[in-house]
């Protein structure tokens, strides 16, 4: 356990370096996607209720997280993998999941402030009018974990010149064609059947209901699909680190 504590500060410490010029570009990009779904579709939706306000601004939180550990993070990765950096990385004595968690770290944090600022937004825009659970800091911990764990499992598994394909799909079927920020029932029975088996409402869900409790508390079920999806990410990327080739 100390060595593998150690392997993930001096990992961390290296990403931070190594990316020093990039992440405050990405987080200050982060921040004005955030914003501008939740200003941008308020737009289309002019007339908007309380309920849909709430599954707009959580929404936009989601599409966040999302976006740094599925589109974002595998993108890097990707860039990694031509530049020859993960041979390098495969090489090191270190444990492969201290190198994960060292990098979803950094992801996290890069996701954290546009969070606040969809909330800050959305509460300006929509007058929205939440009940906070000291239950949304896992919440946010958790679909930002799994998030980055499938995003890892998609640059590991995927060609480099594919996954930028593949990370646009994603984004894609998070924004438009996802319960993320409306209800599930709004969508076809096949494709909502479909989203019952992915993480996205599950993500969706961990952060609304943690933003705003309902009358019944806080559910489970979404932080029990999400840590099985981000296991399901997480062996997929050490399965593929540790491969002989």
């Amino acid at each position: 356990m100390r060595r593998w504590s150690r392997s993930f500060a001096l990992l961390l410490k290296w990403n931070l370096l190594r990316l020093r010029t990039e992440l405050p570009a990405f987080a200050a990009v982060q921040t004005l996607i955030s914003a501008g779904i939740v200003i941008g579709f308020s737009f289309i939706i002019p007339d908007i209720d309380p309920e849909s306000a709430l599954y707009l601004s959580t929404g936009a939180m989601t599409i966040s997280l999302i976006t740094v550990g599925m589109v974002v993070a595998p993108q890097v990765v990707a860039h990694r993998k031509e530049q020859g950096l993960l041979d390098y990385q495969r090489s090191m004595p270190v444990p492969r999941l201290a190198m994960l968690a060292a990098d979803a770290v950094v992801w996290i944090a890069v996701a954290l402030p546009g969070l606040a600022v969809v909330l800050g937004v959305a509460s300006l825009r929509f007058d929205l009018d939440v009940a906070l659970s000291p239950m949304v800091v896992p919440a946010v911990v958790l679909v930002s974990a799994a998030s980055a764990a499938i995003g890892y499992g998609i640059a590991y598994a995927v060609k480099p010149v594919l996954v930028g394909v593949v990370t646009n799909l994603v984004i894609i079927t998070a924004l438009m064609f996802a319960p993320v920020n409306y209800p599930a029932d709004r969508l076809p029975d096949w494709a909502a059947a479909v989203h019952a088996w992915l993480p996205f409402q599950y993500m969706a869900q961990a952060i609304r209901e943690t933003v705003d409790v309902p009358l019944g508390g806080v559910p489970l079920l979404p932080f029990l699909v999400l840590a099985v999806w981000s296991v399901i990410g997480l062996t997929i990327s050490s399965r593929v680190m540790t491969r002989r080739v």
